[in-house]
């Protein structure tokens, strides 16, 4: 089902807000566009402007980011590009493009959603009924707790912006860093809001209370605070508003599957839209033989690592629904090489055979956001599709709720977290027959990370463990390849993890320069 919540007033959306001044995370409206007096008077207005935060601005960290931290730090992922390798083994300095990417995506979504929300209050007193924009309040502040939920586990202690707009037309923008607890505290109190003011359900795409209450319920799980974090899981799981879509593989290669009832919180895309309005990620991780041809993409720039490929459990599907190996195909998916449907082929032998057959260093690709060449009713525009980009999905919450009730305990047997846990692995093909009967930190660490490849989650499930535990997992790690010299050896890459300052990456340098209080010690901001 295509959502409706974004396209219609996105245009307009995008001409209100103009970078305005020399930091990455000021969002200021221009002067020469709607004004309280004469805009915001519905709820029309409200929802188109709120449509903005689903998309495009999230775009300069779902582009590459994404998977630099979540998936090639994390030991899931392996590439030799120059755009992601520094994550392979922890070199990343402030200069890195996609440091700079991300901070600029993560404060140019608090930017938006505070501009709205500031307005937002300012225009309840001019109107007879303001429950429509406590909505979109509500709305806007699920996206900023979301967006300084992401600043506090990429880059750590970082500034909290209030007011943009009054920063800008001071200039000063020597703004602290606050405590890490400090900013999760912070996007707590937003999804608190929202969960107190957003809808139970609303349309396909739009976040709802329960939206709220499964981030509150990881930001919980983050903190070690189990209490609170099964509480909030099991808020969700009692609705009855969610499941487990029966199709994991449809999920993340068709977009008639977005907004399904697995869904909490998906990034809307529009291949329509082309670049910053479309999903680009199979650009990126689809193969050449595939997509070349009809996209001029298909890059394998970053690929299934061999030590995730080694993690999967023998009879879990996931592998095959997540990841393109040799004899992986799709009928559907036709292009001049491929005229009767594609075939991963991984037996490359020479030049002459790179139309229809891969050479990777892992033998394999991510198969999850790839649609295809297009043709076969998916939308496919250039190097962007409609896929959406899964951000919170029921199976998270199911699993939060199973290592919630575990909390600091060496092991648990609790029927309900069994439950919980065993139900996302029948999807995955596990039969009841091979229940757990009892679970512990590691197998649930494990579930999470094959259930989740590719979403840009593992690094944070590995960083929140603490240095210690961190550092044991990075360490024996297999981050390497296979050669080419026929006999399938591992040209070995390991990584470690040496200082706790490994665990995030550097604030952009550029920032420092700016803005110096950037370079000190994160101080309180309660």
């Amino acid at each position: 089902m295509k959502t409706k919540i974004i396209y219609p007033a996105l245009l307009l959306t995008m001409l209100m807000f103009t970078f305005a001044c020399k930091k990455d995370f000021l969002e200021k409206p221009s002067r020469n566009e709607p004004t309280l007096e004469t805009y915001y008077d519905n709820a029309t207005q409200v929802r188109g402007a709120t449509g903005l935060l689903y998309n495009s601005i999230w775009y300069e960290y779902q582009d590459k980011a994404f998977h630099a931290i979540g998936e090639v730090l994390s030991g899931n992922m392996y590439t030799g590009d120059p755009k992601y390798n520094t994550y392979l083994n922890f070199s990343i300095s402030g200069t890195d493009e996609q440091v700079t990417r991300s901070w600029y995506a993560f404060y140019k979504v608090a930017g938006n959603a505070t501009v709205l929300i500031n307005t937002f209050e300012q225009k309840k007193s001019r109107v007879s009924d303001p429950a429509f924009l406590t909505q979109g309040i509500a709305e806007a502040r699920f996206m900023r707790g979301v967006a300084y939920f992401y600043l506090a586990r990429v880059f750590g202690a970082v500034p909290i912006i209030t007011d943009p707009v009054v920063l800008a037309e001071t200039g000063k923008f020597n703004v602290p860093r606050y405590l890490q607890a400090d900013v999760l505290k912070f996007a707590i109190e937003d999804l608190k809001f929202a969960e107190a003011n957003l809808q139970p359900s609303d349309e396909p795409g739009r976040v709802t209370q329960y939206s709220a209450k499964g981030m509150m319920a990881k930001i919980y799980l983050y903190l070690k605070d189990y209490a609170n974090a099964k509480a909030k899981a099991n808020e969700v799981i009692t609705s009855g508003k969610f499941s487990l879509y029966p199709d994991y593989s449809k999920m993340f290669t068709d977009p008639s599957a977005n907004n399904n009832p697995e869904v909490l919180f998906a990034l809307q895309w529009l291949a329509a839209g082309g670049y910053s309005i479309g999903n680009p990620i199979q650009a990126y991780v689809g193969p050449s033989t595939l997509l070349l041809p009809t996209t001029g993409a298909g890059w394998s720039a970053i690929l299934p690592s061999i030590d995730l490929l080694n993690s999967y459990e023998f009879g879990d599907k996931r592998r095959g629904w997540s990841i393109m190996e040799q004899g992986f195909s799709r009928p559907d998916w036709k292009n001049v090489n491929f005229p009767n449907g594609f075939v991963y082929d991984t037996t490359y032998v020479t030049n002459a055979d790179e139309k229809t057959k891969i050479k990777t260093g892992t033998r394999s690709n991510a198969l999850k956001y790839v649609v295809g060449p297009g043709g076969n009713g998916v939308n496919v525009n250039g190097t962007s599709t409609d896929i959406n980009t899964y951000i919170l999905r029921y199976a998270d919450v199911l699993l939060i709720y199973a290592e919630a009730t575990l909390g600091a305990n060496a092991s648990t047997a609790d029927a309900t977290a069994l439950k919980a846990f065993n139900e996302v692995r029948h999807r995955a093909g596990f039969g009841v027959s091979a229940d757990k009967t009892s679970l512990n930190a590691d197998m649930i660490l494990h579930e999470r990370r094959v259930e989740f490849a590719f979403e840009g989650d593992y690094w944070f499930d590995i960083q929140r463990l603490g240095f210690a535990k961190a550092k044991q997992i990075v360490d024996n790690q297999e981050r390497g390849t296979y050669g080419f010299n026929g006999k399938h050896e591992i040209q070995s890459i390991k990584a470690t993890l040496r200082t706790e300052a490994n665990l995030f990456i550097p604030i952009p340098t550029t920032e420092i320069l700016t803005n110096p209080e950037l370079g000190k010690p994160a101080v309180p901001y309660y």
